[in-house]
């Protein structure tokens, strides 16, 4: 029978520390909550039904493959409108039903009406509890879908950067010498390329796709996380628990990843939120500025663009302003909680 795993004292006095700074704490809750929402979009925010009863039979269309019409008795064969198949349902009131997602929509579908042109403000009666875009899109499930985009994109940029940037600093600090100062020329170098004169090239030549776009910030974004790995490797290894090991002929490999970034895991946790939170403003930057993700893909930046030029539909640029708001706050709370709780000096203006 596997033990209960097992934590070690420092790290749970960390996590009771934590715990302590009340504003960094529910900020954390917050926000990853709204992750796991964000992820399990389909089941709160979707155009396919949860549930549906067809003589006798149960469909689960969320996560399935696509159904067509003509199995449930309609005259085509495309994709199953629930929405139309719920109101049949209704009216034969033969015992067949369907269970329709809280918002019944997806993020690129166009509710359109006859005789009116979206965008439509918000109406619980007809589900859009936001509102629709200027296409008639729903702004509540662009904004979830999008989020998600977002976290994606914010968290494989941390890692790629954080891989190349403790990698390379950490070279830099422990060996120095000329190893350090031919770096230390090449980031300079790297550091003064214009990134949005490249994001600009490179939209004129092809569609920047999420792949593309994540190579492009991963190819500047990796010097700041550098310079403070540089500097924290400068001083660990000059500390004694380094020069023991040394002394008992540890090589440079395991000197570097067992003894000197697991005693600087405190710096690296501590940036993790400032990187995704930043990670989310530039991805919006680009799509606001147009060079970022392609359309329809569902993205903060293009719904502030559209909030811009349709300044009537005060719906669209408050919906995603306060999006943006309560994400950033929380990510930067929670920076602050975990930057304070792994502070050494356990000194704090938080409790």
């Amino acid at each position: 029978m596997m033990g209960r795993l097992r934590l070690n004292p420092v790290t749970l006095r960390k996590i009771r520390r934590f715990r302590s700074i009340r504003r960094g704490f529910w900020s954390f809750v917050i926000i990853f909550s709204l992750i796991i929402f964000s992820f399990c979009a389909e089941l709160f925010i979707n155009s396919r039904a949860l549930v549906v009863r067809y003589q006798g039979d149960w469909y689960f269309p969320t996560y399935g493959d696509m159904i067509p019409g003509s199995r449930f008795g309609l005259d085509y064969g495309y994709e199953t409108d629930y929405r139309e198949l719920q109101q049949i349902f209704a009216r034969e009131d033969s015992g067949d039903f369907v269970i329709m997602p809280p918002v019944p929509y997806n993020p690129y579908e166009n509710d359109l009406r006859l005789n009116q042109y979206p965008p439509f403000p918000p109406s619980p009666a007809d589900r859009h509890f936001l509102g629709t875009d200027n296409v008639g899109r729903d702004i509540l499930a662009r904004l979830v879908y999008g989020f998600r985009t977002a976290v994606l994109f914010s968290f494989f940029l941390l890692l790629i950067n954080y891989t190349i940037g403790i990698f390379i600093g950490c070279a830099m600090g422990y060996f120095g010498g000329r190893f350090d100062l031919f770096f230390q020329r090449i980031i300079e170098i790297w550091s003064n390329i214009p990134f949005l004169y490249v994001i600009i090239i490179v939209s004129s030549i092809l569609v920047p796709s999420f792949m593309i776009l994540l190579l492009i910030m991963a190819f500047f974004g990796w010097i700041s996380i550098t310079w403070v790995m540089r500097t924290m490797t400068y001083k660990e290894k000059e500390r004694e628990y380094v020069l023991a090991v040394r002394s008992l002929g540890a090589s440079h490999f395991r000197i570097i990843f067992r003894h000197i970034i697991p005693n600087t895991i405190s710096v690296i946790v501590t940036y993790a939120p400032f990187a995704i939170s930043s990670g989310i403003v530039a991805l919006t930057s680009l799509d606001y500025l147009g060079f970022g993700l392609p359309a329809p893909t569902p993205s903060w930046g293009e719904l502030l663009s559209q909030g811009w030029q349709n300044m009537e539909a005060w719906w669209i640029s408050a919906s995603v302003v306060g999006a943006l708001v309560i994400t950033l706050m929380t990510v930067t709370f929670t920076g602050e909680g975990i930057r304070e709780a792994f502070d050494p000096k356990l000194h704090t203006i938080y409790e």
